[in-house]
Order: structure tokens, then sequence, then C-alpha cells
């Protein structure tokens, strides 16, 4: 279990980290045409955007770091739930947006963080 709960928070850290990467680092313009499940930045000015990419950064590292490093490694799970409400939030913006395909993406998101934390938390903690 504990080599599942390390690939996932790889995983999952990796996409995050990656999406909020691009978010800070490509134009708006360019962004939004990577395709049509990136239409919702237009819903946030730029400072919101900053912030999302933050997130997704801060939210990858705290799901790797702390265990990594052995310091304060019950961060990792709360890492995780942080990152479920962010994504729900994400959900909450594609339920608004009649997003509805995408929203399963973005549930799927979150349960896999859901499992994370109960993992981490639960099943094999550090």
């Amino acid at each position: 279990m504990n080599l599942t709960l390390w690939i996932l928070a790889g995983a999952l850290a990796l996409a995050f980290t990656a999406g909020g990467a691009s978010l800070l680092l490509m134009p708006r313009e360019r962004y939004r045409a990577l395709g049509p499940s990136q239409h919702w930045l237009d819903d946030f000015d730029d400072v919101h955007l900053n912030i999302i990419g933050t997130i997704k950064i801060v939210g990858s590292l705290g799901l790797i770091l702390p265990a990594a490093l052995g310091v304060a490694p019950v961060l990792t799970p709360v890492a995780a739930c942080g990152m479920m409400l962010f994504m729900a939030g994400a959900g909450a913006t594609r339920f608004r947006r009649s997003e509805w395909k995408l929203l399963a993406g973005d549930l799927l998101y979150l349960s896999a963080f859901a499992f994370l934390a109960w993992g981490r938390f639960d099943l094999h903690p550090f």
C-alpha cells in the first residue's frame, strides 16, 4: 500500500506542478488555446490565475516533500485534503459553466486526493 500511495502522490504532484507552472508561465491566450478544457480561465482575472497556479505548485510540493524529507510528514495528507478542497472549487466552476464531461475529470482528481489523504491518515501513515 505504501508504494501505491507514493506512486499516486508522485503522479498527482507531477500533474499539478506541470499545470501550475504552465498557468504561471504561459500567457492567458496561449493557455486558453490548449483546448476547450481550459476555457474556465475566462472567469478569472490575472491575479486569480496566479493564485491558482501557485496553489497547484505549493499543494504538489506538500504531497511529496514533507514525507520525503521526514519533516512533519503529517503535512502530506493535510496537503491532499487541501487539494481536495481546491478540486471541489474547480468542480464548482465546471458545474456553474455546465461543463459536465470536464466535471467528471475534476471529480476523479478529487477522489484521488481523497484516497491519498485516507491512505496516509489511516491505511499507511508515516
